[in-house]
């Protein structure tokens, strides 16, 4: 079921996507999402939509990374750290693919700021 424009679709997914430039750029996590979510709001409801799901996100996802990092001084860190990198793309990738159809993808067992 395919909503919107093609363009639509694709910035949605590129409010997903824009987040694996946290593993290459400091905050990346947040500012990828964050930089195609506000050049493109106004623009495309799904990418309005897909954009503040994508920092709520990714939000979670460093609050997760800086547990982990504190577990690191109960030898248990670097499990939680595997666990949290494995689902980060997983879900990710999950959500871009749903977003390029047209489709609003909640991400499950995230904090909502946005």
């Amino acid at each position: 079921m395919s909503n919107g424009s093609s363009q639509e679709n694709t910035f949605a997914m590129l409010c997903h996507l824009s987040a694996l430039s946290g593993y290459l750029i400091p905050f990346g996590w947040i500012i990828g999402p964050l930089v195609v979510w506000l050049i493109k709001k106004d623009e495309y409801p799904l990418v309005d939509d897909q954009g503040r799901e994508a920092l709520n996100f990714n939000i979670t996802i460093l609050i997760a990374h800086i547990v982990a990092g504190i577990l690191w001084l109960f030898c248990i860190g670097i499990i939680v750290t595997g666990i949290v990198v494995v689902a980060h793309v997983v879900f990710l990738v999950i959500a871009a693919m749903k977003a390029n159809q047209g489709q609003r993808y909640r991400y499950p067992f995230i904090l909502r700021f946005l």
